[in-house]
């Protein structure tokens, strides 16, 4: 049975006359005729009858025509599904995000998806740069936001926010708590708490980096890799921890009821990338869809972080002093 067999017997069924069913077709009148013999034999009944004055159905050939049309509108179904699909209007996509990505860069992305791409359903995962990457990897997640990017053939990558702020973390009650800002070199007489490398390999480098870069050696005697046990950690001991400017804003570190404070990092100043990756090989036309979307309105190289509204007020307040402003990549 051929699908052509099946739109041939429909078209005879609405004109139940074989020249005006041929002639929509394309067909001469013994080809239409020798589809619908094949049909036929091909099913084992008899569909249409007809003599010198009609063309009409059998009872066979009604019910025969109600099943051939619904499997002809699904077949059509499936080839529209298909063919969006492969140009990216529909399918799925998981994404992967930290906190600067949720506040600076996935609004206004979402946006431009659903006006874009209303049938591309996008699934989001909040997770550290580590389990992000890992993820990736294991092809749990189609585009990761994180910090730095890794350095394997295996992954593509773009920049999208450039010199995200990192700031101390204290206790309100540490002698740190009221100062604007802190030289990274007095982290050398402090005690600090650190998470693992794997949770976030760029932001622990760059901590180091700045370490070294200050000729000095920090004194890790605790570990966190929760950004919330940190703060809980430097609330009761005189420690000092590390987050980005966003996470500290979005905890409210300094406010009305919070036992922790940002104080800034100055001399240097240590920061971060935000960069989307993906993989290379990557053949699910919804990621292009999605990286499409990450594309704003604001040129490439973007350094004024006031012109292009991509730093809060909040974040202004906390990082007025400081060089390490956040901004488009």
């Amino acid at each position: 049975m051929e699908i052509r067999h099946l739109v041939s017997f429909i078209t005879l069924a609405e004109e139940l006359h074989f020249g005006r069913a041929a002639q929509r077709l394309h067909l001469t009148q013994p080809s239409l005729s020798a589809q619908l013999r094949k049909l036929e034999k091909s099913i084992g009944v008899t569909l249409v009858a007809r003599n010198s004055h009609e063309v009409r159905l059998t009872p066979a050939g009604r019910e025969f025509e109600v099943q051939a049309r619904q499997i002809v509108a699904q077949l059509d179904r499936a080839a529209r599904a298909a063919r969006a699909l492969a140009d990216g209007r529909v399918g799925t996509v998981d994404v992967g995000y930290n906190l600067p990505a949720s506040r600076h860069v996935l609004p206004d992305t979402l946006v431009r998806m659903t006006d874009r791409y209303p049938d591309i359903e996008v699934s989001l995962w909040e997770k550290r740069t580590g389990p992000q990457l890992t993820a990736l990897a294991e092809g749990a997640l189609d585009v990761a936001m994180v910090y730095g990017h890794p350095s394997t053939p295996g992954f593509r990558y773009r920049r999208l926010l450039h010199r995200v702020p990192l700031v101390a973390v204290v206790g309100t009650r540490h002698r740190w708590a009221d100062r604007a800002g802190v030289p990274f070199a007095e982290l050398q007489d402090q005690e600090c708490v650190l998470f693992a490398r794997e949770q976030c390999p760029a932001m622990y480098d760059n901590i180091f980096r700045a370490a070294a870069q200050s000729r000095i050696s920090l004194h890790i005697t605790q570990y966190a890799d929760d950004p919330g046990a940190t703060a809980h950690m430097v609330s009761v001991r005189p420690l000092v921890g590390f987050a980005s400017l966003p996470r500290a804003i979005s905890m409210g570190m300094g406010g009305p009821g919070s036992m922790s404070v940002a104080v800034k990092i100055v001399d240097p100043v240590p920061t971060l990338d935000l960069y989307a990756v993906w993989r290379s090989a990557e053949t699910n036309p919804a990621v292009a869809a999605f990286l499409e979307c990450l594309d704003g309105p604001e040129p490439a190289g973007a350094a004024d972080p006031e012109s292009n509204g991509v730093v809060s007020d909040d974040d202004r307040r906390l990082g007025a002093a400081s060089d390490g402003s956040l901004s488009r990549a």
